[in-house]
C-alpha cells in the first residue's frame, strides 16, 4: 500500500463519441446518474452540476444496499466548453478533467489528489471504474 503526499493519481480513457457527446455525458445530471458508480452495487440516485466557474456540484453516490454512501460534491475552479474543467473537492482536494477531440473519439485524462484514509492503488483503481462504467454507458446511450 502506497500513500504519498502531494502525489497526483491520473485516470484515463478514450471514448469512441466524439466531444461534444462526451462534455453533454460527463456533465448533464440526467447522464452523471446513470454511469457515475465504480460497480454494479453502486449507484448515484442524484446529481446537482452547476457548469461554471464558481458553480457547484453534488452527486449522491451510495450503496444500492443502503449500506453506505455519501455526497461528492466541490466548486468548480475552471470551465473551458469542451476542453477543461478544473475542480476543488469540499476536502479542499484538486481535479482537472481534460478532454482532447480526435473526431470522432475523445481521450478524457482526470488527475486528481488523493485522500490520506485509501492506498494510493484503492484511489486509482476506483475512479478508473467510474471512468469505464462513463465510457461504456456514453458509447451505448443515445446523447
Amino acid at each position: 500500500m502506497s500513500t504519498t503526499a502531494n502525489q497526483t493519481i491520473t485516470v484515463k480513457t478514450t471514448v469512441n463519441k466524439p466531444v461534444e457527446k462526451v462534455w453533454k455525458s460527463y456533465n448533464s445530471p440526467e447522464h452523471i446518474t446513470k454511469w457515475n458508480s465504480p460497480s454494479e452495487d453502486w449507484h448515484s440516485p442524484k446529481a446537482a452540476n452547476d457548469l461554471r466557474k464558481g458553480g457547484k456540484f453534488n452527486i449522491r453516490m451510495e450503496a444500492k444496499d443502503g449500506s453506505y454512501g455519501f455526497d461528492f460534491a466541490g466548486t468548480y475552479d475552471e470551465v473551458r466548453n469542451h476542453e477543461l474543467i478544473t475542480y476543488t473537492m469540499d476536502d479542499n482536494r484538486k481535479v482537472s478533467i481534460t478532454f482532447s477531440s480526435k473526431g470522432d473519439s475523445t481521450d478524457v485524462v482526470t488527475k486528481f489528489d488523493p485522500e490520506s484514509v485509501n492506498s494510493i492503488e484503492m484511489q486509482q483503481s476506483g475512479w478508473q471504474a467510474i471512468l469505464d462504467n462513463f465510457k461504456k454507458y456514453t458509447e451505448t446511450a443515445t446523447i
